[in-house]
C-alpha cells in the first residue's frame, strides 16, 4: 500500500487543535509530527485544511440484499466516503433479513467485494432466533439489533420472554430501535377513524407520539438495568426520554448509550410543510423543543455519538400518499457536512463533532484501533475546507435513490480528501477504488 504524507493540516483529535504533518504508511498512521520530513508516494498540502478522524456511522441501512432499486453497499459506501464517513455498521432489516450467521456472512461477503468504507454488519434479532444470535463472534460483529417497535417481516421483538432471554444473555452490545407498538397502532387507528385514509405528514409525529418513544425506551432501560446488559439506543427523538440517560459517568463505563441522529438534530415538525414525506422518518423528526433538547443532551454527555439512520427509498416511493410511503431518507453524504454547518453556526464545537461522530463510536463499540488519529491505529482521515461552501443539488449527490432531504442547502465547508484505511479513496471529487475498505474489528 502507498505511504501519505499529509503536510501542515489543522488536527482536530481527542479535544484539540494542532498544526501538523502526519505520515501514513502501510494503512496505519506511522507518526504525527509538527514537521516531517520523508519522501511519500502521495503529498497533500492541507494547509488552511482540517484533518478530522474519519467518522464512524453506528447506523445505516444500505438495502443489500434484496432491496437494491433502493440502493446496495457499492453506491452507498461511494457516497458515504464522499461524507467523510469511513466506517459503517449496517442494519439486517435487509431482504431475506439477517436473522441467521450464514445470512450474517453473505453480507460480509459482499461488503468485502464491493464496500470502499470500512463496514460490519449486525446480527438480526427476532421472536425466535435467540439461539442463532447467541452464535455471534463479539470480536467480528458489531452487535445484535432488536427492533422493539414495527420493522421489516419478522424483525419486531415483542414477546417479554424473549426480551428477557436477550437481554439475560447477550454477551456483545444490544442495539435497540424503541417505539411502543401498541401506543402507534392505537395513535393509528383513532386518526384513521376521525379522518380516514387522509391522513396526512403533519401527523406522523403524533402517531409516532413522544410516549411511544419513551415507552419502549424505558423498557429497554429497564431490562439492561436488571441483567447488566450493554445497551445502546439508537435515533433519540425527544426530550423526554433523555431522562433515562446519565453523564456522569465516562464513556468507557457506561453499559447504557445513547445515540442521536442527523436528522433529529436538523429538522423539526415545522419543516413538514416543505420536506413532506422527505423527512418521513422512524421515529419521527418533532418539535422544535425536542431538536434543541437532543442537542444539548449531545453536549453534555447524556447522547453520547451521532449517526445517519441513512435509509434510502426511491423518489417514487417517497411521493407516495403519507399512509404509504415509506419511512427513511439517505444521509452519509451530507452528515458531517450538516454537522459542520451547526458549528459554524456556533451550535457545536469541532472537537464536540470529532467526538460524537468517531471518537465516542470507537471507544462505545470498542473497535479495534479505529476513530482516533495516533500513531499505530489505522488511517481512517478526513480533510475538510471549512471555507469551501457548496449547494446539495441533485446533480452531486451520490445515493442511488438520487435525491436527498437537504437539497436546496448550502453546505459551508466541503470535504476534500477521505482516507480509508491508508487508501486515499477519494480527492477533490474523485474516487479511486482499487483498494476497499477492511472489516472492522472489535476489542471483546
Amino acid at each position: 500500500m502507498s505511504s501519505i504524507l499529509i503536510k501542515q493540516a489543522n488536527v482536530v483529535n481527542e479535544g484539540r487543535q494542532f498544526v501538523a504533518d502526519v505520515l501514513v504508511n502501510n494503512g496505519l498512521i506511522e507518526r504525527v509530527d509538527s514537521h516531517i520530513d520523508v519522501k511519500a508516494d502521495t503529498e497533500i498540502d492541507a494547509e488552511g485544511l482540517h484533518l478530522l478522524p474519519g467518522c464512524i456511522d453506528d447506523q445505516v441501512h444500505f438495502r443489500e440484499p434484496g432491496l437494491t432499486h433502493k440502493a446496495n453497499i457499492f453506491t452507498e459506501s461511494r457516497a458515504a466516503v464522499a461524507g467523510g464517513i469511513t466506517s459503517f455498521m449496517e442494519m439486517p432489516n435487509t431482504v431475506p433479513n439477517t436473522l441467521t450467521q450464514q445470512l450474517l456472512q453473505d453480507k460480509y461477503d459482499i461488503g468485502a467485494k464491493t464496500s470502499l468504507a470500512n463496514y460490519s454488519f449486525y446480527m438480526g434479532a427476532s421472536n425466535d432466533n435467540i439461539e442463532e444470535v447467541l452464535r455471534t463472534d463479539a470480536k467480528q460483529v458489531c452487535g445484535v439489533k432488536v427492533f422493539m417497535g414495527s420493522s421489516t417481516g419478522n424483525m419486531l421483538v415483542d414477546n417479554p420472554g424473549t426480551l428477557e432471554n436477550l437481554f439475560s444473555r447477550s454477551p456483545m452490545l444490544i442495539a435497540t430501535h424503541c417505539e411502543d407498538e401498541e401506543t402507534i397502532k392505537r395513535n393509528m387507528a383513532h386518526y384513521k377513524e376521525l379522518l380516514d385514509d387522509n391522513i396526512t405528514i403533519e401527523y406522523h409525529p403524533i402517531i409516532r407520539s413522544a410516549e411511544a418513544c419513551y415507552l419502549s425506551s424505558s423498557m429497554a432501560v429497564e431490562l439492561a438495568k436488571k441483567h447488566g446488559a450493554r445497551l445502546h439506543i439508537l435515533h433519540i427523538s425527544t426530550a423526554k426520554e433523555l431522562e433515562l440517560f446519565s453523564n456522569e459517568i465516562p464513556l468507557k463505563d457506561k453499559k447504557i448509550t445513547a445515540e442521536a441522529c442527523v436528522h433529529h438534530l436538523w429538522f423539526s415538525d415545522a419543516d413538514y410543510a416543505t420536506k413532506g414525506n422527505l423527512i418521513k422518518w422512524n421515529p419521527a423528526v418533532k418539535s422544535a423543543t425536542d431538536r434543541d433538547a437532543i442537542l444539548q443532551a449531545v453536549l453534555d454527555g447524556r447522547i453520547d455519538v451521532i449517526a445517519t439512520d441513512h435509509a434510502p427509498h426511491t423518489i417514487e416511493e417517497k411521493a407516495q400518499p403519507y399512509l404509504q410511503a415509506p419511512s427513511g431518507g439517505p444521509l452519509v453524504q451530507h452528515a458531517l457536512p450538516a454537522m459542520l454547518a451547526l458549528h459554524q453556526q456556533g451550535k457545536i464545537s469541532l472537537e464536540q463533532v470529532v467526538e460524537k461522530m468517531a471518537h465516542n463510536v470507537a471507544t462505545c463499540f470498542q473497535i479495534e484501533r479505529r476513530g482516533f488519529i495516533r500513531e499505530g491505529y489505522w488511517a481512517d482521515l478526513v480533510l475538510t475546507d471549512l471555507n469551501r461552501p457548496w449547494e446539495v443539488i441533485k446533480a452531486n449527490t451520490l445515493y442511488k435513490c438520487g435525491w436527498s432531504p437537504f437539497e436546496g442547502t448550502v453546505m459551508p465547508a466541503s470535504i476534500t480528501h477521505t482516507i480509508v484505511s491508508g487508501h486515499l479513496a477519494y480527492a477533490n471529487g474523485s474516487f479511486n477504488d482499487t483498494v476497499l475498505g477492511q472489516r472492522m474489528t472489535f476489542e471483546r
